[in-house]
């Protein structure tokens, strides 16, 4: 069985899209009708998100996948990835997939993790809305595409496409409960313990540039920090 997690905190405006996505990867035909389950933590959520993974779990059923919401009450990405990889873990998942409430993964994003034969995969991300920056959108979209390693052998390193194999995530520790950078503690622990990477643009991923980042010190924030540098470069 394939595990994906997906940690979630007041996501409503994303998540339904998010899950769209996720169904059709589930389904792609290079996983040969292997089961998937899918688990949305949901952190400390006040808004419509449960009602959007209550919504979805009859559509993933109807297509012969699982998707199943849990609650925390952590406010901190660590806890919440470390108890989705725990749930899926339980139920049986020989390969841990995570991504984010506000990415978009494309079809190929489980099937593309697999077939590079390895036991973690890290993938890239890109953004194909850069409006909430406003007036300072396009000089961003340049930086970003300018200094951002979009292809195989990069080495950025991102929860929303990241690839684990069960046992070399077990043999890691898990994600530790941390409020930023969890997914850069596990990847550096992993590489001590002697796990075969590979870093690669083959598992698509589209995310947010959203202003409001929910994770402090993640790609929300490090967008921000690029745009501050640019205001400054200007004066």
């Amino acid at each position: 069985m394939i595990g994906v997690a997906i940690p979630a905190h007041n996501e409503q405006a994303c998540l339904d899209a998010c899950l769209r996505a996720l169904l059709a990867a589930c389904l792609h035909p290079q996983l040969q009708g292997e089961a998937v389950a899918v688990c949305v933590v949901l952190d400390a959520c006040d808004d419509g998100s449960h009602a959007i993974v209550r919504r979805h779990a009859a559509l993933f059923a109807a297509a012969g996948c699982t998707l199943e919401g849990i609650e925390i009450r952590a406010r901190q990405v660590g806890a919440a990835r470390a108890a989705g990889a725990r749930q899926l873990l339980a139920r049986g998942a020989r390969w841990l997939a995570f991504t984010d409430a506000d990415t978009r993964v494309s079809p190929q994003w489980l099937a593309a993790q697999l077939a590079l034969g390895v036991d973690v995969v890290c993938g890239s991300v890109a953004v194909d809305d850069w409006s909430p920056h406003g007036g300072n959108a396009a000089p961003l979209r340049a930086h970003f595409a300018g200094h951002y390693q979009d292809r195989d052998g990069h080495r950025h390193i991102h929860g929303a496409n990241l690839g684990v194999c069960a046992a070399a995530y077990q043999a890691a520790g898990g994600f530790a409960a941390v409020a930023c950078h969890e997914d850069v503690l596990l990847v550096r622990t992993l590489e001590r313990i002697g796990a075969r990477f590979a870093w690669s643009a083959l598992p698509r991923v589209f995310t947010s540039a959203r202003v409001d980042a929910r994770a402090r010190g993640g790609f929300g924030d490090t967008l921000l920090a690029m745009t501050v540098g640019l205001e400054a470069a200007a004066l």
